[in-house]
């Protein structure tokens, strides 16, 4: 039985990686501090019903304690390190830089290094279309030019170097992959998904940060995973892991008002700091290289995280 490590298990995207692996028979330790950037229950209810399988271990700590890390790995036997630890959210690394990097670049480099000291066959970086920031042309491919707007963008790029180095002087098998806005059932309460479904269900205006013309692609989670899983045994450096399609903030909002049959009204409100204006994936190299390729569109999503979120969400 083969072993992973899944730091940041029990967020969002942790939480549905570390399902997948457990159903796929590895045993998975899950490493979290639970920090309360947003409420720490809801974490701890996204892995309550893993508690009770045998090939799963709970550990709380954070991936700045580097002893901790290399323990967990060197007494596990670790085969694969799934990353996906950091600390989320543009916003706040637009208010404290430093404490973003310290997290993200140097939480990273930290389970880096204790890989090395381990038999671990590949390090997997939950990476980000954050790094693209500025780039004009569209929609992105791997060699597009990096031109990060917020602190959060910086520190995404900064773990693909290191993940790169690591693998070209150290060789520790690496993979960065480039999440585009990723949406789903456990998703956080903060993303403008469960913001706008939480408003239109209770017939609240929709508030959208500047004229609304910005796009994004956004990704199924359970495409996410499945691309994640994939990558522990292809691909080198960076892939983009998108829909390959992209819609507006309006058209998100005007989408999720008509799935709930809502009678909200869309306000807009000045832009904030640290936004990218689009982000739209090229998966051509995914599809190539790591045989995945996105199923399912923005309406079905949107219709499974609605019904989701109305059976589970207060």
């Amino acid at each position: 039985m083969s072993s992973a490590l899944v730091t940041g298990g029990a967020g969002f995207i942790g939480s549905h990686l570390t399902e997948r692996l457990l159903k796929e028979d590895f045993e998975v330790i899950c490493l979290d501090n639970f920090n309360d950037y947003y409420d720490p229950e809801i974490k701890r209810n996204n892995v309550r019903p893993f508690l009770r399988k045998r090939n799963f271990k709970l550990v709380e700590g954070d991936i700045r304690d580097k002893d901790l890390v290399r323990k967990i790995i060197n007494e596990n036997s670790v085969d694969y390190v799934f990353h996906e630890a950091a600390q989320a959210g543009i916003r706040i690394s637009v208010d404290n830089p430093a404490g973003t990097h310290e997290i993200n670049a140097t939480g990273s480099l930290n389970v880096l290094n204790a890989c090395l000291d381990s038999n671990v066959k590949k390090f997997i970086n939950a990476s980000s279309s954050s790094v693209y920031g500025k780039a004009i042309t569209l929609p992105f491919t791997e060699d597009s030019p990096n031109l990060p707007v917020s602190p959060y963008g910086v520190t995404k790029l900064a773990v693909e170097h290191y993940c790169r180095v690591f693998q070209e002087v150290y060789g520790l098998k690496t993979i960065s992959l480039r999440y585009f806005t990723v949406y789903g059932p456990r998703m956080r309460p903060d993303l403008a998904i469960s913001i706008f479904t939480k408003k239109a269900l209770n017939n609240e205006p929709l508030v959208i940060f500047g004229s609304g013309e910005k796009t994004r692609d956004f990704t199924y989670i359970d495409d996410i995973v499945d691309a994640t899983i994939k990558a522990m045994d292809k691909g080198f450096g960076e892939y983009n892991i998108g829909s390959g399609n992209r819609i507006s903030i309006n058209e998100l909002a005007e989408n999720i008002i008509k799935i709930t049959k809502s009678s909200s009204k869309i306000v807009h409100t000045e832009s904030q700091k640290g936004d990218a204006e689009h982000t739209w994936a090229d998966v051509g190299k995914a599809k190539k290289e790591l045989d995945w390729q996105p199923t399912i569109d923005i309406n079905e999503g949107l219709n499974r995280f609605v019904q989701w979120y109305k059976n589970e969400r207060p």
